[in-house]
């Protein structure tokens, strides 16, 4: 496990190596979104073959446009080793900010290559919670 804090942010890492979860407690802003994108590269630098990389969201109490491009630059990382980025347990706020700028299906969507569906192929828009 690994802890990374600051006052209005709180991370801590979880898992296997191959499948691991980043849980996110606090705000990600402009002020704290580039602690959640070295954490997770710091991470994916030591164990570099995830199949699996969870964002848990329960405990996000604000999100930004810093944040948003934080999970996009998160996606980025992931997509470039082949691994699936989940986003679980989405509050409303990051779920309304995710559709309103259409990020959501990019974000959720399985990493390139492997040959399924987007996360909205069934319809449920809330895919890849948990």
């Amino acid at each position: 496990m690994t802890d990374h804090s600051s006052n209005e942010l709180r991370l801590r890492i979880t898992g296997e190596p191959a499948s691991w979860t980043v849980h996110i407690v606090g705000e990600l802003d402009y002020d704290t979104s580039d602690a959640l994108v070295d954490a997770v590269a710091a991470h994916l630098e030591r164990h570099p073959e995830p199949g699996v990389v969870r964002l848990d969201f329960r405990d996000l109490t604000w999100v930004d446009s810093s944040g948003l491009s934080a999970l996009i630059m998160i996606h980025r990382h992931t997509s470039a080793i082949g691994a699936d980025l989940y986003l679980d347990h989405r509050p409303e706020l990051l779920d309304h900010r995710l559709r309103l700028t259409n990020l959501l299906a990019h974000l959720t969507a399985p990493a390139a290559g492997d040959g399924v569906l987007g996360p909205e192929a069934d319809g449920d828009a809330r895919a890849g919670v948990t």
